[in-house]
């Protein structure tokens, strides 16, 4: 058999991640099995329906590295062929037109909370007569699609994550809408689950991999296959992504957009090598590899039942792990853009070798890029602000003298790079009797105005490269 996946975005919203895990999961798949990943956008929904939004799923993707082999189709594009399905359901005597107002639903509903009933559509308009219709018609009321789901029967699917899952009809809220509401002997707009079952039927998709917050869906869904004649896709419902909390993940935690994590400074490589380990892990017991070498072994055989607890620790140390390996000229061109947006002045061309040595300087420390901000703020600024511990370090006994020393050693050396810094060090030391610590915790605290941050000796370097050094040790004793 062929295997064909989609991803079926609602842009009604920006890339989420456990969209975006979606994605990932099929693609692997799709790669591992030789197969077609298809991308389906469902934008029916007209009035939360966005380009900007589909154009921020589309660019999420192509980040991440998911190319696609079909589309993307857009449902919206495909109304006539739903409307189709339904009328066929209609004359097979599958479906019906139901007339009941918001206020009589309402009223049906209130009814089965006070006798502490579930609620469910109670089928009243299964079987109307032609008479009724009519009356129903001639009040000027329109009318849903509903597809008859009889009681009392059991639908069950091999899952390839969850093993055998069955759901009883009577669970599904009774006979179920398939198209909006609409005026006498026309179709309103198809819904999700209708709209969803045509679409995998006419693009012949074989499994359907998603949430597994779906599963309600694949039950009446699978009515639907079998109501239009269709195979039924193989299923695969994914582990969801959970906070600290357990809890599903969701806006309130924090950044869930794959553009936000883009911005935050992580990379493509880290966040594709993330997702797929929120809810898989490859047999070799490795964390870190490219969604190519995942597709190598990717198989639904080691993906969790439970869910995937969202861990920004593994997530950082994976980005810093990235960004680590990366080579300074590779570095440089994703740090500019966050440099540039801090103000930083530069000239990309002509400060390229300054450039580079403070990206050398700043590139071990990083955890994401966005915190190269910070980081190199004192290689980037010609002025410092002394933050308060800087401050009580330089007031300490002795520091003065500490600093005279280097500040007279470096204007006599004849060259000054990381040997020449890393000696100075050591010659104030010994010269002055004091600890090492003391030199170190007060180079810093005058260069950089803080007690903490990259590599002391390289960025000292920097600094005299600059021309700003000497300045700030002796602004520091001033």
């Amino acid at each position: 058999m062929s295997v064909r996946v989609r991803l079926a975005p609602s842009p009604t919203g920006t890339l989420h991640i456990g969209t975006a895990r979606t994605a990932v999961f099929n693609w692997l798949f799709a790669r591992n099995q030789g197969g077609t990943f298809i991308l389906r956008v469902e934008d029916t929904d007209t009035e939360r329906s966005k380009a900007e939004y589909t154009d921020n799923i589309l660019a999420g993707l192509k980040w991440l590295g998911l190319d696609w082999d079909e589309g993307p189709f857009f449902q919206s594009q495909r109304l006539d062929l739903y409307k189709q399905a339904v009328q066929t359901l209609l004359d097979k005597g599958l479906a019906y037109r139901c007339y009941c107002t918001p206020d009589e639903l309402e009223a049906m509903r209130e009814a089965q909370r006070a006798a502490k009933q579930a609620p469910r559509y109670d089928n009243r308009h299964r079987n109307l007569t032609d008479a009724e219709r009519d009356a129903y018609e001639a009040e000027g009321r329109t009318a849903v699609i509903r597809f008859k789901i009889d009681d009392d029967r059991e639908i069950a699917w091999n899952d390839m994550v969850r093993d055998r899952v069955s759901w009883n009809t009577n669970d599904l809220g009774g006979d179920m809408v398939i198209a909006r509401a609409a005026n006498a002997g026309e179709v309103g707009q198809p819904l999700y689950n209708l709209a969803v079952v045509v679409d995998d039927i006419d693009m012949k998709i074989s499994h359907v991999i998603r949430g597994e917050d779906h599963i309600a869906n694949t039950a009446k869904q699978i009515l639907l296959y079998e109501a239009l004649g269709a195979t039924v896709p193989e299923f695969a419902h994914t582990p969801l992504i959970l906070n600290e909390k357990g809890a599903k993940l969701s806006k309130r935690d924090g950044v869930t957009s794959v553009s936000d994590f883009q911005a935050r400074g992580y990379t493509a490589a880290a966040i594709g090598n993330y997702m797929t380990l929120l809810g898989w892990s490859p047999a070799d017991g490795e964390e870190r590899f490219t969604l190519e070498d995942a597709a190598k072994q990717f198989s639904f055989d080691r993906v969790n039942k439970a869910g995937a607890k969202f861990d920004w620790d593994k997530l950082n140390w994976l980005n810093g792990q990235i960004l680590h390996a990366l080579p300074v000229s590779e570095l440089l061109p994703l740090l500019v853009p966050y440099w540039k947006e801090a103000g930083y002045q530069f000239d990309l061309e002509t400060d390229r070798e300054w450039l580079e040595a403070i990206t050398a300087t700043i590139g071990p420390s990083l955890s994401v890029l966005s915190e190269a901000v910070e980081m190199s703020r004192p290689m980037m600024s010609e002025t410092i602000e002394l933050a308060d511990k800087a401050k009580q370090q330089l007031e300490l006994d002795g520091v003065t003298a500490v600093l005279t020393h280097v500040i007279q050693q470096a204007e006599a050396a004849e060259r000054f790079d990381a040997e020449v810094a890393q000696q100075i060090i050591n010659t104030v030391t010994q010269a002055l009797n004091v600890k090492k610590g003391l030199v170190m915790k007060s180079l810093r605290a005058a260069l950089t105005g803080e007690l903490s941050g990259p590599d002391l000796i390289q960025s000292w370097v920097v600094l005299h490269q600059r021309g700003l050094a000497l300045g700030r040790l002796q602004a520091a004793i001033g």
